[in-house]
């Protein structure tokens, strides 16, 4: 592989809070943790990882923008945006970068309104219940996924 693959990873609201809230359903990482394991998974598969969280609705929109030109893809957490947010799935729709749609806890087995995903329709694949093996898999996937589409 000659292009080094610049990944974003992209966690929404409350993720902050992980390794404090509700351990049970979201384990007892911290979002530190996990972006520490990322950043060795991509030294480990020849890419450049950036991560980025907020709680604004606003922010990751900005950022998906700013996505654009910079990065071959994304991994993303909406979290509860997944569910409700139609500008993150807008601004995913008009970057058309490759994303892979992750989440810690298996959203099909919680309460019926996290079955519904505004950003699946956009992502290449969607990952869940693996806790933080949902971000490793979803970033190996959108490697092997780039790595693809550049072989032709």
């Amino acid at each position: 592989m000659s292009t080094v693959w610049k990944v974003l990873v992209l966690h929404g609201p409350n993720l902050n809070l992980l390794g404090q809230r509700e351990p049970g359903i979201y384990g007892s990482l911290t979002l530190g943790e996990i972006d520490d394991c990322l950043r060795e998974d991509g030294v480990d598969l020849g890419i450049e990882v950036t991560t980025f969280q907020s709680n604004g609705e606003g922010e990751l929109v900005s950022a998906i923008h700013n996505a654009l030109g910079n990065y071959h893809g994304i991994v993303f957490n909406a979290a509860a945006y997944t569910h409700t947010s139609i500008a993150l799935r807008d601004a995913l729709a008009a970057v058309q970068l490759p994303c892979v749609e992750v989440h810690l806890s298996n959203i099909h087995q919680r309460e019926s309104f996290r079955h519904i995903s505004h950003i699946a329709p956009v992502a290449i694949g969607q990952i869940c219940g693996f806790g933080l093996n949902s971000y490793r898999l979803g970033l190996r996937a959108l490697v092997d996924y780039l790595n693809e589409k550049a072989d032709g």
